[in-house]
């Protein structure tokens, strides 16, 4: 593999790795610490909850998209060993 391949392939690894610990963070605030429902009160947290969730989402995105990229990076040697 050469050195260019090699930095790029690093680079969505540390990227995948940054978004997934972004979705996994936000997810359990949302799902864990933040009240939900129409008991909750106060409007900080209510607005806080919805910011985490749109950052939940456009993360989701982005980690698709490298996702997509990583895969197309490999994709010859998931073809080879489709094959077998």
């Amino acid at each position: 593999m050469s050195g260019a391949k090699a930095l790029r392939l690093w680079l969505v690894n540390v990227i995948s790795f940054i978004l997934f610990s972004l979705l996994s963070f936000t997810g359990l605030i949302n799902w864990l610490f933040l009240p939900r429902g129409p008991k909750s009160v106060g409007g900080l947290w209510i607005s806080l909850r919805h910011f985490l969730r749109e950052v939940h989402e456009w993360t989701a995105l982005a980690f698709i998209f490298i996702i997509v990229i990583h895969l197309a990076m490999h994709w010859e040697y998931i073809k080879s060993k489709l094959k077998k």
